[in-house]
């Protein structure tokens, strides 16, 4: 049905169509329609960080910006549901057009810009669908102001942190969307051992005050050299960094620059950077060994590409723009290899 509906939905500008496709949902769920067709989940289960996920597929951040859609996009069959990228206050983010659909390669650029109505209403809606019954797990993607300068970032991911931490199951520091200014500079030497430093000893205060235990998780860029996966990965194990996920959108444009909207600024996602973000992921399996958790993320258009994930050092993966071009079967394919 997805695959009917997919063409006219591709008519409407790709915002416009994200609004309607999800306002819909809301819709299907609240008329029952969505628990109705959930798809079944045979997985035992996997515990990671601490956490026990009902199964090992999740929907990536940026699908649900303000956390609004919770419920309706958990009963599509997702193990967890990570809401973000939210700052510590509403930012309009970038001007339109800044989202683009790339069909020939089953890709999406988007140059978005941490667009979002800030932290405290995200957690408002955290806390209604938590009263209306939601018992899935949510994490936090949180990332600085466009006008905080990078060195005064810290600031503004202690404050995410420490107003998230009550309210997620897992807290996801992303520091390496090509969107906000200088933001991917901060994944690097120096400053990415302080910033790590400054919320892991938040973290433990936060941990003394509340008597729980709330992980903390860095997602990192696709475009890293080998030399900077060793830097990355060290800080992380200095750190005590509770989970990777790799990875964000890419700046290449190597596999899209011939089509129309090859060329446009912003992160590029799908099909284009499946293989980029296995590799990085096997690389940094290699440094980390199994003493820091992976959540893989980057391309996954069928359970294959999910598969391979796992298979180069992942435990959990993530989906967003194949979920786009494949519709909710891609989950249910991916649900029948029991992840």
């Amino acid at each position: 049905m997805y695959k009917i509906l997919q063409k006219p939905l591709f008519l409407l500008p790709p915002e416009k169509a994200h609004h309607f496709s999800l306002n819909s949902l809301a819709v299907l769920d609240k008329l029952g329609v969505l628990k109705r067709i959930k798809p079944q989940n045979t997985s035992k289960g996997v515990e990671v960080m601490g956490i026990k996920f009902p199964n090992r597929l999740g929907l990536a951040a940026g699908l649900d910006k303000n956390g609004e859609y919770i419920q309706p996009l958990s009963n599509l069959g997702f193990g967890f549901i990570e809401i973000g990228t939210v700052t510590p206050r509403p930012q309009p983010g970038n001007d339109a057009p800044r989202l683009f659909r790339l069909p020939k390669a089953k890709a999406i650029i988007n140059r978005m810009g941490f667009n979002n109505e800030g932290i405290d209403y995200l957690l408002e809606r955290v806390y209604e669908a938590r009263e209306d019954g939601f018992k899935g797990i949510i994490g936090i993607n949180i990332g600085k102001n466009f006008d905080t300068a990078v060195e005064d970032a810290t600031e503004d991911y202690l404050i995410g942190l420490r107003k998230a931490y009550p309210h997620a199951d897992y807290i996801t520091i992303n520091i390496s969307s090509p969107n906000t200014p200088g933001l991917r500079t901060l994944q690097y030497g120096e400053e990415l051992d302080e910033l790590l430093s400054a919320l892991k000893a938040e973290q433990a205060k936060l941990m003394s005050f509340y008597k729980y235990y709330r992980p903390i998780a860095v997602k990192v860029a696709p475009d890293l050299e080998p030399i900077e996966i060793t830097g990355i990965a060290q800080a992380l194990l200095d750190n005590n960094i509770d989970a990777l996920i790799a990875t964000n959108t890419t700046i290449s444009r190597d596999a899209v620059k011939d089509l129309r909207y090859g060329n446009e600024a912003g992160g590029l996602s799908g099909a284009p950077v499946k293989e980029m973000s296995t590799e990085v992921i096997r690389c940094f399996h290699m440094h980390l060994k199994d003493r820091i958790p992976i959540i893989g993320v980057g391309g996954i258009a069928s359970a294959q590409d999910a598969k391979d994930k796992l298979d180069a050092g992942a435990d959990l993966v993530q989906v967003y723009s194949g979920l786009i071009y494949e519709g909710p079967s891609l989950i249910s394919a991916c649900l029948k290899l029991n992840l």
